[in-house]
């Protein structure tokens, strides 16, 4: 309470400020306020008063991200600047005020309430990674997922988040296999120093004995059971129970939280990434294609021309693929085989010594060479230049039932080159074991993305090279 109250003292003590040293900033500093100005510093610092509470900016930020809160108090100080604004507007007021200096003051006012937050938060942090300010946790949940919880919370000592028990849920489960050994009575084992307990009562005692802060329900959906138990043991008590749902046995790759409708839900097979976070591929995407067809455009040439120099057909091969989400595009690629007739729902890989493959068709393959008029699909936005291989929709419907995951690689944006790639893993898949291993690299790549690992894989797939003893 107390930190609250200082918190909006400081955000009124540094909206006065903004205002005075946007004053000095705009007249010369003998130079009075008027009562316009000194009448529009106090509406704004009742404002805030009033609105920042309903922005959330005085609820604790334990535990939050902070570019995600500081958000929130620029969009809070926008509404104020904005209703101020309007107000003026209305009383016909802003012909006695002058506009540069209420610009300056907004923006000074905003970027050292921002400040402060920013302070304030980094401070708390680094006090709490010391040890202090700190709220006792108790965790429930079988020890496999506790224990990701417990290296979370090792992992970001500055939540200020301490652990201080378990109850085990498990039932007969060896603690030894998580490394938890036994100390003392059948009921009670530690972790290190974490108490794991086995008895429901004897856990609630402890809680109430040691008034400790929070308890974090880890279980799976289904224990609605126990959920409620605890529910109604502790409804009498001042502890903040929070359900931390275990749903490994169902996702595949995360299960963060999120808005539909107005409703809360958990994100079971959505894709991993958000649309904002895809930009900054986006465009990098775009610009490596454009510069790539540029670079590249003789070599093209020189390839197109000796295709059709040495075999009947056309220049380009294309192809049905699935792209992001399952929808299909049309694949370009150099044509490396004679023309010849496929059954129908039925495609052949290319074997070695393969006889429909064609002599310069045989170095494109074993060069790559034949994957660049792909860069088209990247410039035309079906394709990525860094995500999982697109295989034929006939491949797709073979492995999609012998591969756990496989249709989540079309979670994201095919790409010309990947993780898998770059791990040897290219060329045809004559075994079910092969594409579960490619399978497995083209999961993590997309569970573990970021703009610097495509980066990564790029500058491998360059240092590499794009020749493979797998591709012919």
């Amino acid at each position: 309470m107390m930190f609250n109250r200082t918190a909006r003292c400081l955000d009124v003590a540094l909206i006065v400020a903004g205002g005075l040293i946007a004053h000095s900033m705009r007249f010369s500093s003998s130079s009075d306020f008027s009562d316009v100005e000194k009448l529009l510093i106090a509406f704004n610092s009742v404002l805030a008063l009033l609105l920042f509470p309903s922005f959330g900016v005085y609820e604790t930020w334990r535990g939050k991200a902070l570019p995600g809160m500081l958000a929130r108090v620029a969009l809070a100080w926008m509404a104020v600047a904005a209703t101020s604004l309007l107000v003026a507007f209305t009383l016909h007021r802003m012909d006695a005020v002058s506009r540069l200096w209420f610009a300056y003051s907004t923006i000074i006012a905003g970027a050292m309430i921002i400040a402060s937050k920013c302070v304030v938060y980094l401070g708390l942090r680094v006090m709490r990674s010391r040890g202090l300010n700190q709220r006792t946790v108790a965790i429930v949940g079988a020890q496999g997922f506790a224990r990701t919880l417990l290296a979370h919370l090792n992992r970001t000592p500055g939540q200020g988040f301490t652990p201080v028990c378990l109850l085990d849920t498990s039932g007969n489960e060896a603690l030894h296999a998580s490394g938890i050994s036994r100390a003392g009575g059948a009921g009670n084992t530690r972790a290190g120093r974490l108490p794991v307990l086995n008895d429901f009562d004897e856990f609630v005692a402890k809680v109430r004995a040691e008034g400790i802060n929070e308890i974090w329900l880890a279980l799976p959906l289904s224990e609605e059971h126990t959920i409620y138990r605890f529910v109604h043991a502790m409804r009498h008590d001042f502890v903040n129970l929070r359900l931390i749902p275990d749903t490994r046995s169902m996702s595949l790759f995360n299960h963060s939280m999120t808005d539909v409708a107005g409703l809360p839900t958990i994100n079971l097979t959505t894709s991993p990434v958000g649309t904002l976070q895809m930009w900054p591929k986006l465009l990098f995407d775009r610009c490596f294609a454009a510069a790539a067809l540029t670079a590249l455009a003789p070599l093209l040439i020189c390839i197109a021309i000796a295709i059709k120099a040495t075999s009947k057909g056309p220049v380009l091969f294309t192809q049905f693929r699935k792209g992001a989400d399952g929808r299909p595009f049309r694949i370009y690629k150099f044509r490396s085989m004679a023309l010849h007739k496929e059954q129908a729902g039925h495609v052949t890989q290319a074997k070695r010594h393969d006889p429909r493959v064609t002599k310069i068709g045989a170095f494109l393959r074993r060069t790559s060479l034949d994957e660049l008029p792909q860069f088209l699909n990247v410039l035309f936005g079906q394709m990525s230049v860094v995500g999982p291989r697109p295989h034929a929709i006939e491949h797709d419907d073979l492995y999609k039932d012998l591969v756990y995951g496989y249709m989540f690689r079309y979670r994201i944006k095919p790409g010309i080159t990947g993780w898998a790639q770059v791990n040897g893993y290219r060329g045809a898949t004559t075994k079910v074991e092969k594409m579960e291993s490619r399978v497995k690299f083209d999961l993590f790549y997309i569970q573990n993305w970021s703009f610097w690992f495509d980066i990564k894989i790029v500058a491998i797939t360059m240092f590499k090279g794009f020749v493979s003893r797998n591709a012919y």
